[in-house]
């Protein structure tokens, strides 16, 4: 009995000193607090103009006048002392005039940081309904089985450009994360790590059935001109990147904020229970509210809801301590279970399951995902076969080589998409089968 007192008296003191990085990324705004990380890697790394991608052009420098034919020798050692003293002074004029285009430059960089910091904050909060004109979750994907899944939603024509300037870093989240412009002058945010593969077959899939996603592409190597990271990966060496995943909006869209599982417009409706299958059926276990996101269209006469992080998907069915194993793992997908209970109303899914375990392995480090992912269950349960059904004959007009192109749009190797196509079919066929 004291053991066990003991034991739950350590774990309440490290859930107190969870990291504030897990606090910051958290979906429970209500019980937690934000913690705002200081902006001083923004302040170091300021975004490059579009111009310095293009060749720079250096003003001309004046000529000196020469003296006139006539003048006599006095008046050409006059001149020539005038030039003398003007010359002299050219230097520390310009020198003076650089220094005060560098201050107005730093100035108008501080305040494009400071709206652009704001704007983010705004963007993660979830957007609330009198902000709606028009929410869409879903549309008619006309037919699936003429999509490319290779290249996606943005096609070949819209892929990032060769070369690639380095932006700024992105700290938030748990993946090394920086932003960079392409030959193009378009912006991309670029993610490193065991997210990056596949959340570009994830986002492919569910693109091919109607949801909403961003455009995003997997990069085998990419060289990023003036890359710096504080954060380390494996999956950079030098200014090469390796499987980076490259993703930007849409053109005329912007993110106005996020939306909650629990509370939104399509809450029953049977395109969010279609989204919820999908999710079940790809194995994405982060489903927090912060990994969503609402666009807006230019005229602001649409808002796109979508889930914006699909990193953590096709391996287990829920958090694990290590990590390792839990994204883009063949083996654990293979091993993971799908549909826990049918009885004829509604059917169970195994993802997103409790993370059952994960605070003894992690020593009660875990307690913040604990907390997080307990919660998340529900997702994956009571869902009505009906709408099950529906979004399986969807997924089964995919062919099998689609599914092939959709893995190998994330880079795996083809050994491992053989792995991941068979447990799909066989998950597509189950719905089906409803």
């Amino acid at each position: 009995m004291t053991n066990r007192v003991v034991i739950l008296a350590a774990a309440c003191v490290l859930m107190l000193g969870v990291p504030a990085w897990q606090a910051q990324n958290s979906p429970a705004q209500d019980m937690l607090p934000q913690v705002e990380q200081p902006p001083a890697q923004e302040q170091q790394m300021q975004e490059p103009p579009a111009q310095e991608m293009q060749p720079s052009q250096q003003p001309q420098a004046s000529q000196p006048q020469e003296p006139l034919a006539h003048d006599s020798q006095a008046q050409e050692s006059t001149g020539q002392d005038m030039q003398t003293q003007e010359s002299a002074a050219q230097p520390a004029q310009a020198q003076e005039d650089r220094g005060a285009m560098t201050q107005d430059s730093e100035v108008a960089d501080a305040g494009s940081r400071h709206r652009e910091k704001v704007s983010s904050k705004k963007s993660d909060k979830p957007v609330a309904k009198e902000a709606l004109t028009n929410p869409v979750l879903w549309q008619d994907p006309g037919d699936v089985s003429s999509k490319d899944l290779f290249w996606g939603q943005g096609g070949q024509q819209r892929r990032p450009r060769a070369p690639f300037a380095f932006i700024r870093e992105d700290l938030h989240g748990n993946n090394p994360k920086f932003d960079c412009r392409d030959a193009n002058g378009k912006k991309w945010s670029v993610k490193l790590g065991d997210e990056a593969r596949p959340e570009v077959v994830a986002s492919r899939l569910l693109w091919a059935v109607g949801y909403f996603v961003d455009d995003n592409y997997v990069l085998p190597k990419a060289q990023v001109r003036g890359l710096k990271m504080q954060r380390k990966s494996s999956k950079q060496k030098g200014t090469t990147v390796i499987d980076a995943r490259f993703e930007r909006k849409q053109s005329g869209q912007q993110k106005i904020g996020t939306w909650k599982w629990r509370d939104n417009p399509f809450f029953g409706s049977r395109e969010f229970n279609g989204l919820r299958v999908i999710m079940a059926v790809m194995n994405n276990w982060d489903l927090k509210d912060s990994n969503t996101a609402v666009y807006e269209a230019r005229d602001r006469q649409q808002q796109f809801f979508l889930v914006s992080d699909l990193g953590s998907t096709f391996a287990t069915t829920t958090i694990q301590w290590p990590s390792i194993g839990s994204k883009g793992d063949p083996s654990n997908f293979e091993r993971s279970k799908f549909i826990t209970k049918n009885d004829g109303v509604v059917v169970d899914f195994a993802t997103p399951s409790q993370p059952r375990g994960l605070l003894a392995k992690s020593v009660g480090f875990g307690a913040m995902a604990f907390v997080q992912h307990s919660k998340m269950d529900w997702i994956g349960n009571n869902i009505p076969v009906p709408d099950a059904h529906w979004i399986g004959t969807l997924l089964g007009q995919l062919s099998h080589q689609q599914l092939v192109d959709a893995f190998r749009a994330g880079n795996f190797p083809p050994s491992e998409i053989d792995r991941y196509v068979i447990v799909m079919e066989s998950r597509i066929h189950e719905l089906q089968g409803l």
